[in-house]
């Protein structure tokens, strides 16, 4: 078991309750199985969640649309695990997806794991996606400052020149200043 299905087993177990039916979908070796769960009626999110990891850890892009949900969702660890399985799947869905979900305004608080996400993907939806973002997030007393952060660290890691306006304007802010000196530093020079 590599260490982010344990991880998402463990989260999720107390949830579950130790029951069959989550043994089972930790089990399962049928894709047609697991695939069938994402679509049954009334069925909890945790095993909604377990399936649509383990198929998208495989590569099965039935599970893209049920990882894009759990990636915006309020709980982060679910966002982790999504973000995990979405990177395997290799759906070329997804950086457009982590894109909306990274740029919409009404989520800022939920954005932080699809910024990294498209900081992993290094799509050409990442940087425009990044910048407009931070741009966005460098409003005075604007309280996500974390996800500005993610983008600012992502736009340095992507180290694309189209950054460097939007990265000039975050040295000035107090707690973005320092990482966006360092982003500034990895842009290509000249």
């Amino acid at each position: 078991m590599d260490e982010e299905l344990r991880s998402l087993t463990d989260r999720i177990e107390a949830e579950a309750g130790g029951t069959d039916a989550f043994r089972r979908l930790l089990t399962a070796e049928d894709d047609e199985e697991l695939a069938r769960v994402l679509v049954a009626r009334e069925r909890p999110l945790w095993a909604r969640e377990i399936a649509a990891f383990r198929l998208g850890c495989r590569g099965d892009r039935r599970a893209f649309e049920t990882l894009v949900l759990l990636l915006n969702h309020r709980d982060p660890e679910r966002c982790v695990s999504a973000a995990h399985a979405l990177r395997l799947l290799g759906d070329p869905r997804t950086p457009r997806a982590a894109a909306a979900l990274a740029t919409n305004g009404l989520r800022t608080a939920y954005a932080l794991h699809p910024v990294r996400l498209l900081t992993a993907l290094r799509a050409p939806e990442s940087v425009p996606a990044l910048v407009s973002t931070l741009h966005r997030l460098l409003a005075p007393d604007e309280p996500h400052w974390r996800v500005a952060l993610a983008c600012v660290e992502g736009l340095g890691s992507l180290g694309d020149e189209r950054a460097r306006p939007v990265l000039e304007a975050a040295l000035a802010h107090p707690r973005l200043g320092t990482a966006a000196a360092e982003a500034l530093r990895r842009l290509p020079t000249g």
